[in-house]
């Protein structure tokens, strides 16, 4: 492949189609936190970019160097997303029925904010499968690999803000039940990357 308007194409399309699953987690995150600040949009919608950069890469550097090994560890890759996006998922509907009373608590509060740690395991979850991206960009050289990736990860920003956007503006609408429909999107969402992937 050489530098022409096609590889440019390819890379945006790729992009979109990779940043679908962090699009969704995004309107999740975006309905669970309505008060969310644009700075806090930004480092959340950059997680989530800055993964699907590196998850390319590293697939294309694996491709190059240790091909066997990622071979065999691209099975576990749906298991994988599956249990994270479920485990944050039903964390976030457990947290959400305690809250309101279905489930005792001790304490009531708001919105629960997106903690660091929550969020690089849904950045992990969500760009998983962009590992899988090394092998379509095998062919081309490094600058190209890079550029691709960068790509990918722009429109992946650009998305996910406007998710989070979304997100905001429909979770102040729906008060409390935000957080249980943020969660069941997410194990859904875990659920489509396995069976996606189980299919292919």
């Amino acid at each position: 492949m050489n530098w022409s308007v096609v590889f440019f194409i390819n890379s945006f399309l790729l992009g979109i189609g990779l940043a679908m699953d962090a699009f969704s987690v995004s309107l999740a995150n975006g309905l669970n936190e309505p008060k969310m600040k644009t700075l806090r949009m930004c480092l959340i919608a950059g997680v989530y970019g800055m993964f699907q950069f590196l998850m390319p890469m590293a697939g294309w550097i694996c491709v190059h160097t240790i091909l066997n090994i990622f071979t065999s560890f691209q099975k576990f890759i749906p298991w994988i997303a599956l249990l994270l996006l479920c485990f944050i998922g039903g964390k976030m509907i457990f947290e959400s029925l305690k809250e309101s009373g279905e489930i005792p608590s001790e304490e009531k509060s708001g919105f629960k904010k997106l903690s660091g740690t929550l969020l690089l395991v849904q950045g992990i979850a969500t760009s998983i499968d962009a590992l899988s991206v090394g092998f379509t960009i095998a062919e081309y050289n490094l600058l190209m690999a890079f550029t691709a990736s960068l790509i990918i990860a722009a429109v992946t920003f650009a998305l996910c803000m406007g998710a989070l956007a979304i997100g905001k503006a429909a979770g102040k609408n729906l008060s409390k039940k935000a957080e249980i429909l943020g969660g069941f999107i997410l194990i859904l969402i875990g659920i489509e990357i396995f069976i996606k992937n189980m299919i292919e």
